[in-house]
């Protein structure tokens, strides 16, 4: 076997894989209570929320460990982009996204994807837009964030 002929493993989808209302479903991914104390450190998301567990323990409205909601975002946008766009995805162009819920340190997430947008571009017929309505869900079922990314996606033609 040569290795020009072996298919290429982790290789996402072309534009043309996503049809409008196909469903995808990452695997999941446990947030550990270091995963939340890396995360504070590197941005400097020093919010007593996330850092003083006396204050979450005695002042919160939030009982537990909470994860910072653009933490929860960034692991599930890593579980979507190793599985749907890697070496595909050309650009992230927009987004709207919605909190519903806080995760807590412990909990797994998942992310639900369906296909809401998917169109050529106009300049370039190698290229096209997609949008996805992405839920991230923790083990329970709880939609803990709703996102919709616009990507620009190589196409195969």
């Amino acid at each position: 076997m040569h290795a020009e002929d072996a298919i290429q493993l982790g290789q996402g989808f072309y534009f043309e894989d996503f049809v409008l209302g196909r469903r995808f479903r990452s695997r999941g991914r446990t947030i550990q209570d270091a995963d939340v104390c890396n995360f504070i450190n590197v941005t400097h998301m020093n919010e007593v929320l996330f850092t003083d567990m006396e204050y979450v323990r005695t002042e919160s409205a939030i009982k537990g460990r909470v994860v910072p909601a653009a933490l929860t975002y960034c692991f599930a946008e890593g579980l979507v982009m190793a599985d749907s766009v890697q070496g595909t995805g050309i650009a992230f162009l927009n987004m709207e996204v919605d909190v519903n819920a806080p995760a807590f340190a412990g909990d797994t997430i998942h992310v639900e994807m369906e296909v809401i947008e998917a169109r050529p571009t106009k300049s370039r017929a190698d290229r096209g837009l997609v949008r996805t309505r992405n839920e991230v869900k923790r083990q329970d079922g709880t939609l803990l964030l709703t996102y919709t990314p616009l990507r620009l996606l190589k196409a195969k033609g």
